[in-house]
């Protein structure tokens, strides 16, 4: 029965094949009338639709894709038909003598039954990936190649070509240094972490493909102070120090604090009120009375009037009256002409009296150049001796840290004496103010938020 159905799908397979129903299929026609069914809705072609035949039709399609890899119809006589000429001879087996160290070939040798189950026995090739053959900006890739190939036709250079082929070549004929072997002891050290990979590759290639290192620059090289990072306390400074060094160092700490006193002077000189600014009982009387006396002023004022608008009047009409003559004129002009060339002659004069002069020229001029050395250097100097102090990095200045001076009654004989001085934290902190890798800064004010309100508890209130 299966193979009447496989017969009957093998041919249904085939072109030319019309599928006609039996008469057993169409008997009794005439005793049952079909439903009519409206076609034309949605909901009726798959309940009132019979696709069996077409079901059966595409499953022996696919099985023929699985098992020949294509429709038997397509196939040609000789893939599907062969010659049966009978079972070949087995060739006598060669005795071998056993071996040690082999293993005998046999069934070990074949591959196991549930390998073969899980082989992949289907003919159909795999599903094309369209994901796989995508490419971002395909269309705009396509539209420069095609541009690209105009150009060539015309003969046209691309810039790209044209600046590989303007560039300069790279001298390659140097031979490459011969490798030292590892285990010879008198080859150099490397570091791998202390130096830095060399670019072996073209610069002109590192810069197109944005591959090159940026340049490190040379500033960051420098060390922003040259002061150590740990400086030694002086000598003075010991628990048990010499006479002549702890008096060297109690100096030093009187000169600061001399200093110091005398800024706290100069601002105080600076901030005080003069006396002669101040309010005497004479200046407060003359302010009360500078309104009382303008009369008198007045009429004085009105008298003098008279007298100086005449003078005005009488220097007014002298001016008036002033006009140069002709001659007058030319006078003028002859003496302007005659100390223009009075001028040039002197200036000739002083032109040949510098040619004796050539000596005391050269021996200023060398001065000069001396003094502009000098102020170099000096300039050179102070510029050394700035690296050594703190810069101004913020808004708040430097203020160095006070010296930790024991005084001579204060010395410790030994080091189960001594008593702990300063802050080991603080120093750091000063310390990289000093070396200018931070800022001054002062410590945050606290401000409370809210107003801290005191409340009486209740055990308290009981007691009082």
């Amino acid at each position: 029965m299966a193979a009447a159905r496989r017969l009957k799908r093998v041919v249904a397979s085939q072109p030319g094949f019309l599928n006609l129903k039996s008469s057993s299929d169409g008997a009794g026609l005439g005793s049952s009338r079909r439903k009519r069914v409206n076609k034309n809705k949605k909901k009726n072609w798959n309940k009132f639709s019979d696709i069996n035949d077409v079901d059966e039709f595409l499953e022996d399609v696919r099985h023929q894709e699985r098992t020949t890899g294509g429709l038997l119809s397509e196939k040609s006589d000789d893939s599907l038909f062969f010659l049966d000429v009978g079972q070949p001879k087995k060739p006598e087996p060669k005795v071998e003598e056993p071996v040690e160290g082999k293993k005998r070939k046999g069934k070990a040798s074949r591959p196991l039954r549930i390998d073969l189950i899980l082989q992949h026995d289907s003919l159909v090739p795999p599903a094309k990936d369209v994901l796989a053959y995508q490419q971002p900006n395909a269309k705009k890739l396509r539209r420069i190649a095609q541009k690209a190939e105009q150009l060539a036709a015309k003969g046209v250079v691309p810039r790209r070509q044209k600046q590989l082929l303007n560039r300069r070549p790279v001298n390659r004929t140097a031979k490459k240094a011969v490798t030292e072997a590892n285990n010879n002891p008198d080859r150099e050290y490397y570091d791998i972490w202390g130096q830095e990979s060399k670019e072996t590759a073209d610069p002109w290639y590192l810069q197109q493909t944005r591959k090159k290192l940026v340049k490190r620059p040379e500033k960051l090289n420098e060390k922003p102070s040259v002061l150590p990072a740990v400086e030694v306390i002086a000598p003075g400074g010991s628990y048990n120090p010499d006479f002549f060094s702890h008096q060297a160092l109690l100096q030093e700490a009187h000169e600061v604090e001399v200093k110091k006193h005398k800024e706290e002077e100069k601002i105080e000189r600076q901030l005080a009120v003069n006396k002669e600014h101040i309010a005497t009982e004479e200046t407060i009387f003359n302010e009360q009375v500078e309104g009382l006396v303008e009369e008198e002023n007045e009429e004085e004022e009105a008298a003098a009037a008279p007298n100086e608008e005449e003078e005005g009047v009488a220097v007014g009409a002298i001016s008036l009256a002033e006009k140069k003559t002709e001659r007058q004129r030319k006078k003028e002009k002859a003496e302007k002409i005659k100390e223009q060339q009075r001028q040039a002659y002197r200036q000739q004069t002083d032109r040949r009296q510098q040619l004796f002069q050539l000596r005391s020229i050269k021996s200023s001029i060398k001065e000069q150049e001396q003094k502009t050395k000098d102020r170099q250097k000096q300039r050179k100097a102070n510029q050394e001796a700035q690296k050594a102090q703190p810069r101004r990095l913020g808004k708040l200045k430097f203020q160095p840290q006070d010296m930790e001076v024991q005084l001579s009654d204060e010395l410790a004989g030994s080091l189960r004496q001594l008593k702990p001085e300063g802050s080991i934290l603080k120093d750091r902190f000063k310390s990289l103010q000093k070396r200018n890798l931070i800022e001054p800064r002062e410590r945050a004010k606290f401000k409370r938020k809210h107003k801290l309100k005191y409340v009486e508890k209740r055990a308290f209130r009981e007691i009082t």
